[in-house]
């Protein structure tokens, strides 16, 4: 299957969210859109990678975020040199760490917030984990 994945999300300021996950998580902007049918958009992921986010604000009828401590992105990230400066990065662009809701995150991993609510954790292990 050669499916590409993208995971949408609203968000209350689309300059802060793609300067976060941008500069925090070192992605590239894929492409943009003003005003399509109301909606403003980022795309933000790698060219390589069969997965990006999208970010949108709508123009007439905002949408409030309202993600729950269990919605998480989660990157494995195996060598702790690159965990240790995904961790500078993504603390640098304004996202703060939190404790996690499920303790397992808490165990070999960092969860972090953005200004929505929305959640990342940086795991430091390799996927597939056997030991999940």
């Amino acid at each position: 299957m050669s499916a590409h994945l993208r995971i949408a999300r609203p968000v209350t300021d689309l300059a802060n969210s793609t300067a976060m996950y941008r500069d925090g998580l070192g992605l590239r902007i894929l492409g943009t859109f003003e005003n399509h049918e109301g909606f403003d958009g980022v795309m933000l992921g790698h060219e390589c990678l069969s997965h990006h986010f999208e970010f949108t604000c709508c123009r007439t009828h905002p949408v409030v975020p309202a993600p729950t401590p269990e919605d998480l992105l989660v990157f494995y990230l195996p060598e702790p040199a690159e965990r240790s400066e995904a961790h500078s990065r993504i603390l640098a662009a304004g996202f703060k760490q939190v404790s996690s809701f499920n303790p397992y995150w808490e165990v070999r991993g960092r969860t972090f917030e953005d200004l929505d609510g929305y959640r990342i954790v940086l795991q430091q292990a390799q996927w597939p984990n056997v030991e999940a």
